[in-house]
């Protein structure tokens, strides 16, 4: 079986199919509508063939669709039919969900992905909970507000550092993760990860995606009222 997966973000759209090595994309941005992403994907993959695909949307997903329109991206996601559209068999997650469970290793694992917000995930022995943690309050105002790029850009890397390594141990406090991983551009702009973290690897979004076909009896699938995906460990 050949897999495609999506990659689905505010300013680029990346794509990766199984037996390939190097990832394709396009721009996307504010004019990015579903429909023209989809006629951008297939077009830049004409030549690679897949059966199945996965997707990684920047935004929550429920029962393999949007509920909620993406931050920097324009209405219409919501609603769309993506496997019609595509006419191939399709399975959606929460970009950060998806670069979660590229990296899972076993036990319990948090993500958090430091982008243009805050991406998070909690894997739970083999089953990964997209989550909103972003949005929740922190100081004066949440989460996000304090180690978004927005913030990094008006505090300046010192006081984002700071933000970042106090985020990190907060949620660690209440979820007691056994593995922090900490991805997305950003990421890369910490000078010493917080204890008991490592770093991703945006290409782990692809493996993720990957990981939501990959022997189904031992990954799972897209399940549950809150799109869980139940994953096992390699």
């Amino acid at each position: 079986m050949h897999m495609l997966v999506i990659d689905v973000g505010g300013t680029h759209v990346k794509i990766l199919a199984s037996g390939q090595k190097t990832p394709r994309g396009f721009p996307s941005g504010p004019t990015m509508t579903p429909r023209k992403m989809v006629a951008g994907v297939k077009r830049i993959v004409a030549d690679w063939k897949y059966d199945v695909i996965s997707i990684g949307y920047p935004g929550v997903v429920l029962r393999d669709q949007p509920v909620a329109g993406p931050h920097n991206l324009p209405r219409g996601w919501v609603g769309f039919d993506y496997a019609k559209a595509f006419g191939q068999p399709l399975r959606m997650i929460n970009d950060a969900a998806t670069q979660a469970l590229g990296s899972y290793q076993g036990g319990k694992m948090l993500f958090l992905g430091l982008g243009t917000g805050l991406g998070t995930a909690f894997i739970v022995d083999g089953v990964v909970e997209p989550m909103e943690l972003s949005h929740l309050p922190y100081r004066k105002a949440t989460y996000e507000d304090y180690v978004g790029n927005a913030a990094l850009e008006r505090k300046g890397k010192k006081k984002w550092r700071k933000h970042v390594g106090m985020v990190v141990r907060l949620l660690s406090a209440a979820l007691e993760p056994d593995d922090v991983v900490i991805g997305v551009g950003n990421s890369k702009k910490l000078e010493v990860l917080p204890v008991g973290c490592r770093l991703g690897d945006n290409n782990r979004a692809f493996v993720g995606g990957f990981r939501l076909w990959e022997f189904p009896q031992r990954w799972g699938a897209t399940i549950g009222p809150k799109t869980a995906s139940k994953v096992g460990r390699r």
